[in-house]
């Protein structure tokens, strides 16, 4: 869920938690989202195995992720055949702007050299 969260988010996060709560109030705090997080999956745990007894034992085998739009299309639509979005992961892959960029790179052109021309002295008492 939260695979994509860095140290930097964390150290982030847990800076404003002490700004705005305060070093007194923050535990507090966390005690009482930890609490809401556990009963939120409660609820939802608690849902899903009420609707898997109202379906009545034909779906016995229904999971809930298989509602997710990507999980339904790549399900339904595409027939379980993941060739397609193995062909989009090497399409995102090769336009990663965080990807090193290939060494067949081409450069500026380089400037044809000029004839060499005599460089004017320095007279200190010019200016």
């Amino acid at each position: 869920m939260f695979s994509d969260v860095g140290l930097m988010e964390l150290i982030t996060i847990a800076a404003l938690g002490l700004l705005l709560f305060g070093p007194d109030k923050l535990p507090e705090f966390l005690q009482n989202a930890a609490r809401t997080v556990r009963r939120i999956r409660e609820f939802s745990e608690d849902a899903q195995q009420e609707i898997r007894s109202e379906l009545g034992p034909e779906f016995q085998d229904f999971d809930v992720r298989d509602l997710h739009p990507k999980t339904f299309v790549r399900k339904h639509v595409l027939d379980g055949d993941d060739s397609l979005g193995r062909e989009l992961g090497e399409i995102r892959d090769a336009l990663d702007p965080r990807r090193e960029p290939a060494d067949t790179t081409v450069g500026p052109a380089k400037p044809e050299s000029a004839p060499e021309r005599p460089r004017a002295g320095f007279d200190p008492d010019a200016t």
